[in-house]
């Protein structure tokens, strides 16, 4: 399990083994052979009219409010966090090692070269990171305020 996965389903408070945006789709079921195809009977799908009434439109899917979630676990941290600004106090509220080692680990998985690491320095690479976990975070379906994301 990659520790991007780790650390939202911390977050959103999902089981780990939840999937997240950029994995590999599932394996497409397989075609059925010719023969099976023949077999098949044929299903015509329903013609609407004019008169039918419209379909109603699927209720939209609600955003989990990741602010809201890490105020509350801060709240009830004994350390005072800012996990708002630092990637080091965001794992530690969450509880995950936020050593160099791993906050480096996280970084690679995430997109940063280690070129950019050996060259920029840590304090560069956390700003970087942070700014990447938020913005994974929103695009998994969390709602995160824009202030984070810039």
């Amino acid at each position: 399990m990659s520790m991007f996965s780790k650390l939202m389903g911390r977050i959103f408070g999902k089981k780990e083994e939840e999937k997240v945006v950029d994995e590999a789709p599932p394996t497409p079921a397989p075609e059925p052979t010719t023969e099976a195809a023949a077999e098949a009977p044929v299903v015509e799908a329903p013609v609407e009219s004019a008169e039918a009434p419209a379909a109603e439109a699927p209720a939209p899917i609600s955003l989990f409010d990741v602010e809201a979630n890490l105020t509350a676990m801060a709240k009830a941290h004994p350390e005072k966090l800012d996990w708002k600004k630092s990637i080091v106090d965001l794992l530690k509220l969450v509880g995950m090692d936020s050593s160099f080692g791993a906050r480096k680990e996280l970084a690679i998985e995430l997109g940063y070269s280690e070129a950019d690491i050996a060259n920029k320095g840590s304090a560069e690479m956390n700003m970087w990171l942070h700014k990447q976990v938020m913005k994974r975070l929103a695009e998994n379906g969390g709602s995160v305020p824009a202030d984070l994301l810039d």
